[in-house]
């Protein structure tokens, strides 16, 4: 026999609440406190209670979804951060009864992700890796849609984004590296026309002026396992003790072919990476890196896309995280 749906009677009785806080919880209402909203949620973890979408999207007029765009690049099904950026938003949205939808755009479908939300196919979307020719953020914004983007824009906007104080995390490396006496660094860089590859370079050279030493060897990168490899090749004839690799990726790209130069990894150069994803920890040797708190930023991406989505008028945000530094034995 069938089991018959969990009530929302239930889950109030289960959480020591009315039965209306646990309607605003599933409804996303975003004034609910925090603490009380997370009751309500292992309330309805433990119950096993499940929204009737159908019904509640006729009382709310909303999707019961939101999407996460993704680049469309073939880096996405093998970059680890994405996977990541994925398991810190649904701990947010699976409570709500919202469902994610994974979609990339094509330089011919970012109007098609503006249309899914104008015509309620989807609530909002979180916006991940724009470049500077992106013209996504911009319609999002105009049209007045709820969006988060995951990294500052790439220029000035009124958006609500989230990111990691990406400065900051290129100056722990080189900080690190130096400590370690490396006195010519050299970096592989992100895609200098996306915000994260611009502000991990400008980090790195601050802090390498910072720290009195030479000019730095400079060298573009794409964040790809195979781009890491391409950019440690030009590096080939040049000397350098310490490189700092803007994506753990790349680095398990990179220490290859340093390897293949007969270069030793630490003893003839320290590598730092940033991301601190699982590659950091399979490569050879491990990797020291910066670590960023990708699950944590997603979260509050979602957090914020929801009470975007329950209040059109807020104020837009910014929240920058702290990065760390991780020493594995690269270094």
């Amino acid at each position: 026999m069938d089991r018959r749906p969990v009530t929302l009677e239930e889950v109030a009785r289960v959480a020591g609440v009315s039965r209306a806080t646990v309607s605003r919880v599933v409804n996303g209402v975003a004034t609910v406190d925090r603490e009380l909203r997370q009751v309500v949620e292992r309330a309805i973890s433990t119950t096993g209670y499940a929204p009737n979408r159908a019904a509640r999207s006729l009382v709310t007029r909303r999707a019961g979804a939101v999407g996460l765009v993704l680049p469309d690049e073939g880096r996405t099904l093998h970059d680890p951060y994405f996977g990541r950026v994925v398991s810190g938003v649904m701990p947010v949205i699976r409570p709500l009864g919202v469902q994610l939808v994974l979609t990339t755009t094509d330089p011919g479908g970012h109007q098609e992700v503006v249309d899914d939300v104008r015509q309620r196919r989807l609530d909002g979307v979180i916006l991940i890796h724009t470049h500077g020719a992106d013209p996504l953020p911009r319609l999002l914004t105009e049209a007045n849609l709820p969006v988060v983007l995951a990294a500052r824009p790439v220029r000035p906007m009124a958006i609500t984004y989230v990111d990691v104080d990406q400065a900051a995390g290129a100056a722990l490396a080189v900080d690190h590296l130096v400590d370690r006496g490396c006195r010519r660094p050299a970096t592989i860089t992100g895609p200098l026309d996306a915000p994260a590859g611009q502000d991990r370079l400008r980090g790195f050279r601050e802090a390498v002026a910072r720290h009195g030493l030479p000019e730095p060897l400079v060298v573009e990168g794409d964040f790809s396992r195979e781009g890491g490899a391409a950019a440690a090749r030009r590096l080939a004839g040049e000397v350098f003790d310490g490189l700092f690799v803007a994506s753990d990726l790349m680095a398990t790209g990179a220490l290859p072919v340093l390897r293949n130069r007969g270069l030793r990894v630490p003893e003839d150069v320290k590598v730092v990476g940033f991301d601190d994803s699982s590659p950091a920890v399979e490569c050879d040797p491990p990797l020291t890196t910066v670590r960023q708190p990708v699950e944590d930023m997603a979260a509050e991406m979602a957090r914020l896309l929801v009470e975007r989505v329950e209040r059109p008028d807020r104020p837009n945000a910014s929240v920058v995280f702290a990065p760390t530094l991780v020493v594995r034995r690269s270094s």
